[in-house]
């Protein structure tokens, strides 16, 4: 009898979920709280009124300003959904699902509609419909009273105000970062007395009602950047506060093509494993500055502060023609205005939006377990909890990467699945507790700094959750078996099809995807093409036949033991240092 799993959220990581079950022969049920699947990429016009209507209640009422007390009263049903102009941050060849490229007529960065428009033919190719119980929320998951020998749970839900109540041998939840805003309105001295109008970012949706108002926004992340941006086009003057300060990269790179593409690659990544991080951090430094001087446009970081990074094509340009303002972080409000903390004052504020992120929580937990999943130091490589004697609940999507969240909670849905049938072992629960107490005890003692909060790096923790299952593609296996795909494997973009090309899940057609990738890259591009004969050959034609001994080369380095690396890093670090 197939294992039963309970999947939370209908999301990316959600179908992904189900799709992994299906191919472990397991019986999954999702639970959707809304009407449709997609998660946050899900935009309607519904989501739009209800922010109109938000908005007017947030107005003046007399002559006093009413704050939501919860993040919970932002949204009637506290959904978080994408802004309509919103376009993907990650181009298509490195955000698809790693057995379903996108079509090739996709543009490489996508708008919600078209993202979501991808989401429903991979739903519908792998016919995942029929397994989401649609307006259904969890109201609880407790653990079975033989838990510590079957690993079973019990999950209560309710449909249209009728409960109901089903054992599952295994849970994914997939409900991820977005959850619930967050408001820190008490880290703000007089927002109280404010009579514009305050909004928290999950609220904002399309430009319009904000014709000729002054703005100012809070927090300068990716959203925030948006926000600004867009806002800029219709509003009077959009200001833009950050207590940091932040790089900004663009979506391309030289030459044109989608920057993931070319900056996520093995062989670039095994370059930083040996250089030290003061000679790489000089080398993006000067390189983010070459675009434009950060310090001349109020966006350098503060020292002491860790690099942060948004992706924004505008926002330069926009602080260039005046129409956003960049300031420091804000002090007070009065009931029109902010003070700001190097003493400048804004007046005549209309309206505050706060893009200050979200909290994630799992209130359909029981405690302790609610508590432990909060920390990710706790969870197993961000998937498992840590004191659970049976490995049968995973946390899905629960991740800050450096590229692609999509093809992250796919890959850590392969994992959970097989993990769920006994086909792969994790470490007993009492080293994982002994392991994760000694670190969260170093960091208390100021001996560790706490990373579980900062962004991995795309290539290491994909190839290490991959090594989990068997799916990590083996350079030198390929160039003695195909030499061709080993350069594009190793010197290419590090795409997700690559964790599709042996091992558990392997697919058939992952060699091709990966070789065609840079023809789908470059078709929605050329819709213009203009024939010259006298245009020289590329110089990529003449490198092809140096392909063999270059792989070679690097092949031998990687064989290398790790020492290896270390002695050439602390070398550098050492001569190089001091002159930085």
């Amino acid at each position: 009898m197939a294992k039963r799993v309970a999947v939370v959220g209908a999301g990316v990581s959600g179908l992904s979920s189900i799709k992994c079950c299906l191919d472990e022969d397991l019986e999954p049920t999702c639970f959707e709280r809304s009407n449709d699947f997609g998660g946050l990429w899900k935009f309607t016009c519904a989501a739009v009124n209800e922010e109109r209507q938000n908005s007017k209640f947030r107005c003046r009422m007399g002559d006093s300003f009413v704050v939501p007390s919860s993040a919970q009263e932002i949204s009637k049903d506290g959904m978080t959904t994408v802004y309509r102009s919103l376009v993907t941050n990650v181009c298509k060849e490195m955000s698809s699902y790693s057995d379903f490229p996108f079509q090739e007529d996709y543009p490489n960065f996508m708008n919600q509609g078209k993202f979501w428009e991808y989401l429903q033919e991979f739903a519908e190719h792998f016919d995942l419909l029929k397994y989401i119980r649609f307006k259904t929320t969890v109201c609880s998951i407790t653990k079975h009273p033989d838990f510590s020998k079957t690993g079973q749970w019990h999950v209560v839900t309710e449909t249209e105000g009728k409960q109901d109540r089903a054992v599952f041998d295994a849970v994914m939840v997939c409900t991820g970062h977005f959850l619930n805003p967050h408001f820190p309105l008490e880290s703000f001295p007089g927002i109280h007395k404010f009579k514009g109008q305050v909004l928290h970012s999950q609220e904002y949706k399309v430009p319009e009602g904000f014709q000729g108002k002054r703005v100012l926004v809070i927090g300068l992340g990716n959203t925030g950047g948006d926000i600004a941006v867009e806002l800029s086009r219709t509003a009077a003057q959009v200001l833009l506060s950050t207590r940091t300060g932040t790089w900004v990269i663009g979506r391309f790179s030289d030459g044109g093509y989608p920057l993931n593409m070319m900056s996520t690659r093995r062989y670039i990544n095994l370059i930083a494993q040996v250089l030290p991080s003061c000679v790489l951090r000089w080398i993006q430094e000067r390189k983010l500055n070459k675009r434009f001087n950060h310090e001349n446009y109020g966006l350098n970081i503060m020292k002491g502060k860790k690099t942060k990074f948004i992706v924004n094509d505008e926002l330069p340009v926009c602080i260039l023609c005046g129409a956003v303002t960049v300031k420091t972080s804000v002090k007070e409000f009065t009931e029109t205005s902010a003070l700001f903390e190097d003493g400048t004052v804004e007046e005549n504020i209309d309206v505050v939006i706060f893009a200050t992120g979200y909290t994630f929580s799992f209130p359909f937990l029981e405690e302790p377990l609610r508590s432990l999943c909060a920390k990710k130091m706790f969870l197993y490589k961000l998937v498992f909890p840590s004191s659970l004697e049976r490995p049968t609940l995973a946390i899905i999507g629960l991740i800050g990467l450096k590229g692609s969240i999509l093809t992250a909670t796919e890959l850590q849905a392969r994992w959970a699945t097989r993990v769920f049938k006994g086909l792969c072992k994790i470490p007993p629960s009492q080293k994982l507790m002994a392991d994760a107490t000694k670190k969260e005890e170093l960091i208390k003692r100021g001996r560790s700094k706490d990373t579980s909060e900062d962004k991995r790096d795309y290539i290491s923790y994909m190839d290490d959750i991959a090594a989990c299952i068997g799916a990590k593609p083996s350079v030198p296996f390929l160039f003695l078996r195909d030499p061709r795909l080993a350069w594009e494997v190793f010197f290419g973009p590090c795409s997700p099809y690559q964790y599709r090309l042996m091992g558990p899940g392997k697919w058939s057609g992952a060699r091709n995807a990966i070789l065609t990738q840079w023809d789908r890259t470059l078709k929605p591009l050329r819709t213009r093409i203009v024939h010259d004969s006298s245009k020289p050959a590329s110089m990529t034609h003449y490198l092809k036949s140096w392909r063999a001994p270059v792989l070679l080369a690097f092949l031998l380095i990687i064989c290398r033991p790790s020492c290896f690396f270390k002695l050439v890093r602390d070398k550098l670090h050492d001569r190089i240092s001091p002159y930085l």
